[in-house]
C-alpha cells in the first residue's frame, strides 16, 4: 500500500501541475482576447456587434466538437487528447497574432496632420478648394475620388482573427471536461472538491496575467518599432488609439505550445487514491452500460460500441430534472457573465474615462484576485464542512444572490456625459447635431473626428467644427487659436484656443469610479464563493458514468446559447447608444468614437441584472427538487433500518430457539 501511494502521488501531482499550467495558458489567452476587444475593434474599424461575433467564434469552435470529444474522449487516452488540444490552441493564437503583419501601417482618421515644421500655422477653418497649394494640410480624398479602395487589403483581415479564435475554441474542447473528470476519477470523493478548487484558483492566475498583459500591450502603439512615436498626435485615452494587440497573442501561443508537452508522456489511467492495489483502476466514466461491457472494460473499446451508447446516455442525462434545471440557470448566468467580461473594460473606458490599459490593469489586479480567493474559500468550505449536494446548492444560490444585490448598486456609480458640442451639449443654444452659425462658412465635413478641448471643458468634434483659424506647436502639443465657436459660447475674456484631445471628465467622476471599483470587487468575491459548490452540484446530481458527458454538455450548451450570442447582442445594444461613428475611406460605418454614457450604463447593467435575476427562479427550483429527492432517500433509509433490525432480531430469536430445541431433544421425547 505504501509503495502504491508513493507511486500515486508523483503521477497525480504531475497531472495536476500539467493541467494547471494548461488551464493557466488557455485562460491567459482567452482573457487577453477579451482585453484586446477595444483594440481589435479600432484596428479593423468594426462595430461592437461585429467584434462580438469575432469573440463568439471561440464558442463556435467548441460547438463543433465538444459533445463528441467529451463522450468519446472519456473512453480514450485523455492526456494525449488534452495535449493535441493545447497544440491546436497554440496554432489558433499564432494565426490571430500574425494577422497584424499582413496589414499596412495603422492610419487613424485625423483631418489635418502636422508636418515636422513647427513654425507652420494650420488654418483649420478653411475651404478645401483653397488648400490645393498648401502642402502642410492633408485633406482626405472623397469617396468618389478614391479608386480601388474596395480592394484594400485590411478590409477583411478580421476574418483571420475570427478563424484563429475559432481554432482556439476547437483546441480547448478536450481540456476542461476530460481534465476535470480525470482528476475526479482518481481522487477520493472528499478530496475532489479541494483539488478542483485548487486547480481553478491556479487557473485564475491566467486571467490575471492575461489582463495585465493586455494592459501592457495597450500602452504600446500598434506599429511600435516601425513609426516615430513622436509623430503620433493621439494618446492612449483617445478613442482612435490602437495598442500592440498582436504582441500578446504571440506570447500566449508560445505558452500554449509549452503546456502541451507533458501530456504526451502521462498514462491513460492512474491508481485510485486510497486503494491498496498497485494496478491502475478504471474510472467510472470508462465503464460502459451493461454487464457485457463491464467484463471487457480492460479491452480495447471500439468506436462503434461507444457511439451506440451516446444517445441513450444523453437521454438519461437530460432526463435528470435537477441537471436540466441547473443547465437552464447556467445558460442565463453564462450570458450575463460573458457580456460583463467581454465589455467590462470598455464600460470603464466609456463611463469613467479610463484608458484601455488602466481598465485592464485594474481588472487584473483587483477583480480577479478577489475571484481567486473566493473560489478557493468556497472549495475549503465544501471540504471542511463536508457539505451535501443540497447544502452546496443553497450556498451557491445565497452567494450569487448577494452578488446580484451588489450589482444593483452599480447603477448609482456613474459619470455624466462629457460635454461635446453638437452631440451632448449645444452650440450656444443651437439644436444638437445641427451646424451652428459660428462655423457655417468653414465647409467642415460632418464625418470628421479629431476632437479638441477648450479651457472651459467643452470638447469639439474637430478644429474645423470649433471654427479655429490658425495654430501653433506640433504633434500632441498642437494648439489651435481664434476659434469662433469657443468665443460665442463663453463670456468675453475667456480663451479662444483649443488643444488636441477630448476634455477629461469632471473631478467628481473619480470618486464615482472609486465607488464602482469597490462594489465591483466585493461583488466578484461574493459571487465566486459559490462557484465550486455549484460546480460540484452538477457533478454529484448525476450517476458517475455520465460525469464527463454532463460536464461536456453543460459547457457545450452554455457556450452555444450564451458564449456565441451574448457578445453579439450585448454589442448590438451598446452600438445603439453610439453618438458618433467613424466613416471608412470607402464609405460605410466603422467603429464608434463616443457613446451616450447614461444610456450605455442603463443598457449594459440592465441587461446583466435581467439575465442574472431570471436564473434565480431555476436555482430555487433545483434546491426544492434536491431537498425532496434527498428527503425521500433519507426517509426510505430510516424506514428500512427498523425493518432490517426487526428482521435481524427475529432471526436471532429463531436461531436461539433452534439451538435450545436442539440441546433438549432427548429429554423431551414424546411417547404418546
Amino acid at each position: 500500500e505504501k509503495g502504491s501511494r508513493r507511486r500515486y502521488r508523483p503521477q497525480i501531482n504531475m497531472f495536476i501541475i500539467a493541467l494547471s499550467f494548461a488551464y493557466f495558458s488557455k485562460a491567459l489567452t482567452g482573457t487577453y482576447m477579451k482585453s484586446s476587444i477595444t483594440q481589435i475593434e479600432r484596428r479593423f474599424d468594426l462595430s461592437s456587434t461585429r467584434v462580438g461575433l469575432i469573440d463568439g467564434s471561440f464558442e463556435m469552435g467548441n460547438l463543433l466538437f465538444l459533445a463528441v470529444v467529451s463522450h468519446f474522449g472519456a473512453q480514450l487516452h485523455r492526456p494525449r487528447l488534452i495535449a493535441a488540444g493545447c497544440l491546436l490552441m497554440a496554432v489558433g493564437a499564432l494565426l490571430t497574432g500574425l494577422t497584424h503583419f499582413f496589414m499596412g501601417f495603422y492610419k487613424y482618421d485625423t483631418v489635418i496632420q502636422v508636418l515636422q515644421n513647427s513654425n507652420v500655422s494650420i488654418p483649420a477653418c478653411v475651404d478645401p478648394l483653397k488648400t490645393v497649394d498648401m502642402p502642410e494640410i492633408q485633406i482626405e480624398p472623397s469617396v468618389e475620388d478614391s479608386k480601388g479602395c474596395e480592394r484594400e487589403s485590411s478590409s477583411y483581415m478580421w476574418i483571420y482573427v475570427f478563424l484563429g479564435n475559432a481554432l482556439r475554441g476547437i483546441g480547448e474542447t478536450p481540456v476542461t471536461p476530460l481534465g476535470i473528470s480525470y482528476v475526479d476519477d482518481f481522487a477520493k470523493a472528499e478530496n475532489s472538491p479541494f483539488y478542483i478548487a485548487c486547480l481553478q484558483t491556479i487557473t485564475l492566475l491566467g486571467p490575471m496575467f492575461g489582463f495585465l498583459l493586455g494592459s501592457y500591450c495597450a500602452k504600446l502603439y500598434v506599429d511600435i518599432g516601425y513609426v516615430d512615436i513622436e509623430s503620433i498626435t493621439i494618446t492612449p485615452k483617445d478613442s482612435r488609439w490602437v495598442g500592440a494587440w498582436w504582441l500578446g497573442f504571440l506570447v500566449s501561443s508560445s505558452l500554449l505550445l509549452v503546456s502541451s508537452i507533458p501530456f504526451w508522456f502521462l498514462p491513460r489511467s492512474l491508481p485510485k487514491q486510497g486503494h491498496e492495489t498497485d494496478k491502475p483502476t478504471d474510472p467510472p466514466s470508462l465503464i460502459l452500460v451493461g454487464a457485457e461491457s463491464a467484463q471487457n472494460s480492460n479491452q480495447t473499446i471500439k468506436l462503434t460500441e461507444i457511439a451506440k451508447g451516446f444517445l441513450p446516455s444523453l437521454k438519461r442525462l437530460l432526463g435528470t430534472p435537477a441537471y436540466f434545471l441547473l443547465l437552464c440557470a447556467s445558460i442565463l448566468k453564462f450570458n450575463s457573465f460573458i457580456g460583463l467580461l467581454t465589455f467590462k473594460a470598455k464600460y470603464m473606458e466609456q463611463q469613467f474615462g479610463q484608458s484601455a490599459s488602466r481598465a485592464n490593469f485594474l481588472i487584473g489586479v483587483l477583480n480577479l484576485p478577489a475571484v481567486a480567493v473566493g473560489i478557493f474559500l468556497g472549495g475549503l468550505l465544501m471540504r471542511r464542512y463536508k457539505l451535501s449536494v443540497v447544502s452546496g446548492a443553497q450556498l451557491s444560490f445565497a452567494t450569487s444572490f448577494m452578488g446580484y444585490l451588489l450589482l444593483l448598486l452599480q447603477f448609482g456609480t456613474k459619470c455624466d456625459n462629457r460635454p461635446v458640442a453638437g452631440l451632448t451639449v449645444s452650440y450656444n443654444g443651437s439644436a444638437l447635431r445641427q451646424t451652428p452659425d459660428c462655423n457655417r462658412d468653414c465647409s467642415c465635413s460632418p464625418d470628421e473626428w479629431d476632437p479638441v478641448c477648450s479651457d472651459s471643458g467643452i470638447t469639439y468634434v474637430s478644429p474645423c467644427m470649433a471654427g479655429c483659424l490658425n495654430s501653433s506647436g506640433r504633434g500632441k502639443n498642437t494648439v489651435f487659436h481664434n476659434c469662433s465657436c469657443v468665443s460665442t459660447s463663453y463670456p468675453p475674456g475667456s480663451s479662444m484656443s483649443v488643444r488636441l484631445g477630448q476634455c477629461p471628465h469632471a473631478k467628481d467622476c473619480s470618486r464615482s469610479f472609486t465607488s464602482y471599483m469597490a462594489v465591483s470587487v466585493l461583488s466578484s468575491f461574493i459571487n465566486s464563493l459559490g462557484a465550486t459548490p455549484g460546480y460540484m452540484v452538477i457533478i454529484r446530481c448525476i450517476t458517475p458514468d455520465l460525469k464527463s458527458l454532463a460536464l461536456g454538455i453543460q459547457t457545450l450548451v452554455t457556450r452555444t446559447l450564451g458564449g456565441i450570442p451574448a457578445p453579439v447582442y450585448f454589442g448590438a445594444l451598446i452600438d445603439s447608444t453610439c453618438l458618433k461613428w467613424s466613416i471608412k475611406k470607402c464609405g460605410g460605418r466603422g467603429a464608434c468614437r463616443i457613446y451616450d454614457s447614461n444610456m450605455y450604463r442603463i443598457v449594459f447593467l440592465g441587461l446583466i441584472t435581467c439575465l442574472s435575476g431570471t436564473s434565480y427562479f431555476f436555482m430555487i427550483a433545483v434546491i426544492v427538487l434536491l431537498k425532496r429527492q434527498f428527503w425521500k432517500a433519507d426517509r426510505e433509509t430510516e424506514l428500512q433500518q427498523p425493518r432490517a433490525a426487526k428482521e435481524s432480531g427475529i432471526m436471532v430469536q429463531l436461531d436461539i430457539q433452534e439451538k435450545s430445541s436442539a440441546g433438549n431433544t432427548s429429554p423431551k421425547l414424546d411417547f404418546r
